[in-house]
């Protein structure tokens, strides 16, 4: 029996990345810690209140504990598990958010999470994501898949976009979003760059449709599509279908501008949706223009009780207050006064700031980034072309829930509810975040294996 378990621990510890390890324990660490700042009380034994089960805190020291027991049984596993049950997995992943909508539970109005008694509910498309990673690096790592070919980006594009379908008819478009970073594995594994080139402009012309005057936009697009024609003299009488394709993209522009985005504001998102995403470029958003503020007179009373932006210039405050090196451990007013609407989840980066300001701000956002450093070089060092999608993977949602919700709380992007990894209070965020890193782990634990 001993020699089990000492042959184990051996399976467990060989080649196995520990300084990632590391890096995942002080996070989780300084998670909990946050969550504490959020909800201590004075007068409160700390021992027996980490203990009770009934604060935050206390139950994100549980998922830890569950995080951790089902991170050592990830790291005994055999890799080839990982890519025999990939696409077996994305199946019962898609049913699982497929039975939200018979199943689910409405929590803060979407309808994305299941009951599983006891006070804990399990969110589908966090688990989505690793589901997702697996069976993107199954479907690529095939002899067969020639991602030159269009056929195949496609199939890739609908293998990581149906969960965001699914997440945006849940009303969980923060989630949605999340799927889209998968294009940035795909470029790595030969996805033209000119896809991305258009997605990107896309983005900044969407920009610039809530900035500028919309006939200025317009005729600053005319300027440029003439400019173009003008300077493109040589190359067209070489090209004869390169006006055509100037002056389609012209108009592809324009009608985005002028047609598509109001649509999109105005039918498509909610009114407080529309008006945080007009309120981060310092614009105010007409609720009257907007299908369902005037289907739902709800909307309206929460407006007038509460302005839209009111979460951010909370978390604003919080941040700013804490200065250079902060106001200290469990000394933030604003943390301590609850400000700040969903400090524990969404918001939790705020109490980090206040209680140690900028330096401890940086010194935090150091450890992520050395954290995804350190998963590109593994993701390099792969044999496989598996184990090198799913770690990149890895890399690129990480990087977009870090860099979505820190830019969130301090008013660079819309509230969109994007979990801090490893920080923010959850346990279907923290037990999905430690699925996903710790099958890495066990993956580049066999990097010299050839897995497909």
């Amino acid at each position: 029996m001993a020699d089990t378990i000492r042959r184990n621990d051996k399976k467990m510890a060989q080649g196995v990345d520990w300084v990632i390890v590391w890096l995942y324990a002080l996070l989780v660490g300084v998670g909990i810690m946050c969550i504490f700042m959020v909800e201590y009380k004075p007068g409160v034994n700390i021992a027996s209140s980490f203990l009770s089960g009934k604060t935050n805190y206390s139950k994100q020291l549980m998922f830890t504990s569950i995080s951790v027991v089902l991170a050592m049984f990830i790291l005994l596993a055999d890799s080839k598990l990982f890519t025999a049950f990939a696409n077996l997995l994305y199946a019962f992943g898609i049913l699982l958010m497929l039975a939200t909508f018979v199943l689910g539970k409405n929590i803060n109005g979407s309808r994305s999470w299941i009951s599983l008694g006891g006070g804990f509910n399990l969110q589908p498309a966090e688990l989505c994501k690793i589901f997702t990673s697996l069976a993107l690096a199954k479907y690529l790592s095939r002899q067969e898949t020639d991602f030159s070919k269009l056929q195949s980006q496609i199939i890739g594009a609908i293998i990581a976009l149906s969960p965001a379908v699914l997440s945006i008819l849940q009303n969980e478009t923060g989630l949605a979003l999340v799927y889209f970073s998968f294009f940035v594995v795909m470029y790595r594994e030969g996805l033209p760059p000119g896809l991305l080139v258009i997605g990107f402009s896309f983005g900044v012309l969407v920009i610039a449709t809530l900035i500028v005057e919309p006939n200025i936009l317009a005729v600053i697009l005319t300027l440029i599509a003439g400019a173009t024609i003008y300077f493109t003299k040589k190359a067209r009488k070489r090209n004869k279908n390169l006006l055509v394709t100037i002056i389609t993209v012209w108009v592809v522009c324009v009608g985005v501008q002028r047609f598509a985005v109001p649509y999109l504001f105005d039918n498509v998102f909610q009114c407080y949706q529309s008006t945080r995403i007009f309120s981060m470029v310092g614009k105010d958003y007409d609720c009257s223009q907007n299908k369902s503020a005037q289907k739902r007179i709800v909307d309206k009373e929460k407006a007038a009780k509460k302005p839209d932006d009111y979460n951010v210039r909370q978390s604003k405050i919080a941040i700013g207050s804490g200065g250079l090196i902060g106001r200290g451990f469990l000394k933030g007013t604003q943390t301590r006064g609850k400000y700040v609407p969903e400090q524990h989840t969404d918001f939790i980066f705020t109490s980090l700031g206040e209680a140690f300001g900028l330096a401890g701000c940086v010194a935090f956002l150091g450890v992520y980034l050395f954290l995804l450093i350190r998963i590109i070089n593994t993701a390099e060092k792969q044999r496989s072309v598996f184990s090198r999608v799913y770690a990149y993977s890895v890399a690129c949602i990480l990087f977009f829930h870090i860099t979505v919700n820190v830019c969130m709380t301090i008013g660079l992007f819309p509230i969109i509810g994007i979990t801090l990894p490893f920080i923010s209070y959850g346990g279907s965020s923290l037990l999905g975040f430690t699925i996903l890193l710790f099958i890495l782990l066990r993956l580049d634990a066999d990097r010299n294996m050839v897995l497909r």
